[in-house]
């Protein structure tokens, strides 16, 4: 488990400091906890899994939940899922201002780029 806490708040990016705080314990508790020097009440365990964002059994399955580099390689790669999500979120909306320009010339109803007509 204690590994698995470390592993889920370094993925989440959170210092043991701020983790600490959210949680409702002390820092060196947390350390405590991390290195497996301390077990943890049910209660206090149910906190730490929901300041993860997480249900309190993946705390306690087997370790590599998350694979040691996770953060860093979603860190890497953000950046470009992103600009492929924009690129293709503009196709779409290019798209679909066409087929609207076609439809509305059609009916003639003139467009210019993407602006509405004036009445």
């Amino acid at each position: 488990m204690s590994r698995n806490v470390k592993k889920f708040r370094a993925f989440r990016k959170l210092s043991q400091a701020d983790f600490a705080e959210k949680v409702d314990i002390s820092v060196p508790f947390l350390s405590d906890i991390e290195n497996g020097k301390k077990w943890v009440s049910p209660a206090t365990l149910a906190k730490i899994a929901d300041a993860l964002g997480i249900h309190a059994y993946e705390l306690l399955k087997p370790e590599a939940v998350i694979p040691d580099g996770a953060a860093d390689m979603l860190e890497k790669y953000t950046a470009d899922i992103l600009d492929a999500f924009g690129e293709a979120l503009n196709g779409i909306r290019a798209s679909y201002v066409q087929q609207i320009n076609i439809k509305n010339s059609a009916q003639g109803v003139l467009w210019i780029n993407d602006e509405q007509p004036r009445p």
